[in-house]
C-alpha cells in the first residue's frame, strides 16, 4: 500500500544536507511500514532495529561514538552498513528514549548515512525527558490514518484516485463518476483509514474482517493506557476514551464527559489521549489574522478522534448496521462526515508541520454563529463547512464572509462540485458577496489545491 508519504521520504534521501528524520504518530497508522516500504525502493542496505526487543543491546552501545556504533551494529546484526548506500531504522525508538539524543551525532559526524526512527508513545518521551533534545540537528514526519485517495490506490481504484488527481476546478463531473465515487467514499467512510483494516479490505472485500481488525486496534489502543502515566487512573482514563465518539464535532464541556470526575482530572486524561495521538483538539480562533493559530483559545476546542472508522467502531456502529442506513452521510447526526473531513485537513499540512486545526464561532446572543474549520489557502483565512447532505443552510459561513471580508468560502457536501460567485444578504440588511467553492466529500484530498485554483479564478 503506497503512502503519500513516500514522496517526502525520496524527497529527504536525496537532500544535500539531509537530518535524521523522525517519524511520528499513533500507533497502528503504518510508520514501521512506510519505513520499511521505502528502504525497500530506495536502499541496496537496510537495517531495521527493534529498540524494544533489543534495547539492552542498544544502551549498551548507546554512548559510544557513531562510528564505533556503526560498527558494533555491523558485528551484532552481521550486516555491512556503507554510508550513502544504508538505510538504518531505530523502530520504537521510546524503549531507549537516549538513542533519540544520540541521533545528532550521527548527522554531525556521519552526515551521508541514512537514518530514521519511530515510535508509537514517542511524544511522551517528547514531553517528560531527561536528556538534552538535538534540537536543529534532527526532522520530524507526521503521519496519520490512510487518505481517501491512499484507499484508492490500495484497493485497485487507481484509475479513480487518478481521476481526481487530474480534475480541476471549475470542471465537470460526469453522472456516473459521481455516483461511483460517492459509493467508494461511503466504503471508506464505513471502514476508515487505518492500514490493516485497509489491506484487509482490499484483500479479502470483506467489511465484516475489517470490523473485526478496527475493534483489535481499539482494543490494542485501550490496552497501551497502562503504559502512559502512573499518575493517572486507568478506569478513568477508559471512562473518558470511551466516551470521546459521542463528543466528535461538538465544543467541548467537561461536564459531557462525565459527571463524577473533575475537569482537572479529565483535562489530565484528554492531554495524555493527544500524547498518544488518539484525539486532537481542534481549537477556537478568532481568525483575525494569519498565522490562524496565533488568536486561538486554549480552552475552547471540539475533539477529532483518530481516525473516522474507529470512531464508528468505538460508538457500537459496525459495518453491518451502517448498512442498514440509507444515507451513512447523516450518521451521527452527520459528526462522522465531519471527523473524517477534519482528519483529511488536519493531515493536509506539509508533513514535517505539526498537524493543526481551527474552527470559528462568534459567541454574540443575538447571532451566534460556528464555522467547522477554517484554513489557509493562497494568503487567505478560508472557512470550511460540513453538510452530510446535498443541501444545509449557511448562514454561518456567510457571518464569516461578512465580518472576515474574506474572498473564497469552502463548502463540502455530497452533490456535484462547483464554483458560484455568490451574493447574500443578512439579515441586517447587508449584502455580501464571496466565491464558493462546493466540493463532494471524496474530492477531499484535492481541497487544497481546488481552493488555491478557485482564488485564482
Amino acid at each position: 500500500m503506497k503512502r503519500n508519504a513516500l514522496a517526502y521520504l525520496v524527497e529527504w534521501k536525496n537532500r544535500e544536507k539531509r537530518k535524521p528524520l523522525v517519524v511520528r504518530g499513533a500507533r497502528q497508522v503504518g510508520k514501521s511500514y512506510l519505513v520499511e516500504d521505502f528502504a525497500k525502493r530506495e536502499f541496496s542496505i537496510q537495517l531495521t532495529v527493534n529498540a524494544d526487543r533489543d534495547r539492552e543491546f542498544l544502551r549498551r552501545i548507546v554512548q559510544e561514538p557513531p562510528a564505533r556504533m556503526l560498527q558494533l551494529l555491523e558485528l551484532e546484526y552481521d550486516r555491512r552498513l556503507i554510508p550513502g548506500e544504508t538505510l538504518i531504522f531505530f523502530d520504537e525508538i521510546q524503549a531507549v528514549p537516549e538513542l533519540l539524543a544520540r541521533l545528532r551525532y550521527f548527522y554531525e559526524e556521519i552526515p551521508a548515512l541514512h537514518v530514521i526512527a519511530a515510535g508509537s508513545l514517542l511524544d511522551f518521551v517528547l514531553e517528560d525527558h531527561s536528556f538534552s533534545m538535538p534540537v536543529g540537528r534532527i526532522e520530524y514526519l507526521h503521519l496519520g490514518p490512510m487518505t481517501f485517495g491512499e484507499f484508492l490506490d490500495a484497493t485497485g481504484n487507481e484509475r479513480w484516485s487518478g481521476f481526481l488527481l487530474a480534475f480541476g476546478c471549475g470542471g465537470a463531473m460526469p453522472d456516473t463518476a459521481h455516483h461511483t465515487l460517492l459509493r467508494l467514499f461511503r466504503t471508506f467512510l464505513t471502514l476508515g483509514g487505518m492500514p490493516e483494516a485497509v489491506e484487509t479490505y482490499a484483500r479479502t472485500h470483506s467489511l465484516l474482517e475489517a470490523d473485526r481488525i478496527k475493534e483489535s486496534i481499539l482494543s490494542t489502543l485501550r490496552d497501551d493506557f497502562t503504559k502512559y502515566s502512573r499518575s493517572v487512573n486507568h478506569e478513568r482514563l477508559l471512562r473518558v476514551f470511551g466516551r470521546l465518539p459521542a463528543l466528535v464535532g461538538q465544543r467541548f464541556k467537561f461536564v459531557n464527559v462525565s459527571r463524577e470526575d473533575s475537569a482537572r482530572e479529565i483535562g489530565r486524561c484528554l492531554h495524555l489521549l493527544e500524547l498518544a495521538r488518539l484525539v486532537y483538539k481542534v481549537r477556537q480562533s478568532s481568525c483575525s489574522g494569519l498565522p490562524v493559530g496565533a488568536a486561538a483559545k486554549e480552552n475552547a476546542f471540539k475533539l477529532l478522534f483518530l481516525d473516522c472508522g474507529l470512531l464508528l467502531r468505538a460508538g457500537g456502529l459496525g459495518a453491518a448496521a451502517l448498512e442498514r442506513e440509507p444515507d451513512l452521510m447523516l450518521v451521527n447526526a452527520g459528526a462522522a462526515v465531519e471527523q473524517v473531513v477534519g482528519q483529511h485537513l488536519l493531515y493536509a499540512r506539509p508533513p514535517w508541520e505539526e498537524p493543526e486545526l481551527f474552527y470559528w464561532a462568534r459567541e454574540k446572543p443575538t447571532s451566534a454563529a460556528e464555522v467547522d474549520y477554517v484554513i489557509t489557502c493562497g494568503g487567505q483565512i478560508v472557512p470550511v463547512e460540513v453538510k452530510a447532505g446535498k443541501t444545509g443552510r449557511l448562514r454561518s459561513l456567510w457571518q464569516f464572509v461578512a465580518e472576515k471580508k474574506t474572498r473564497l468560502a469552502l463548502r463540502f457536501n455530497a452533490d456535484k462540485p462547483s464554483l458560484l460567485d455568490d451574493t447574500d444578504t443578512m439579515h441586517d440588511g447587508a449584502k455580501i458577496s464571496y466565491r464558493l467553492l462546493s466540493l463532494p466529500l471524496y474530492l477531499i484530498d484535492h481541497a487544497h489545491r481546488l481552493a488555491d485554483e478557485a482564488a485564482r479564478r
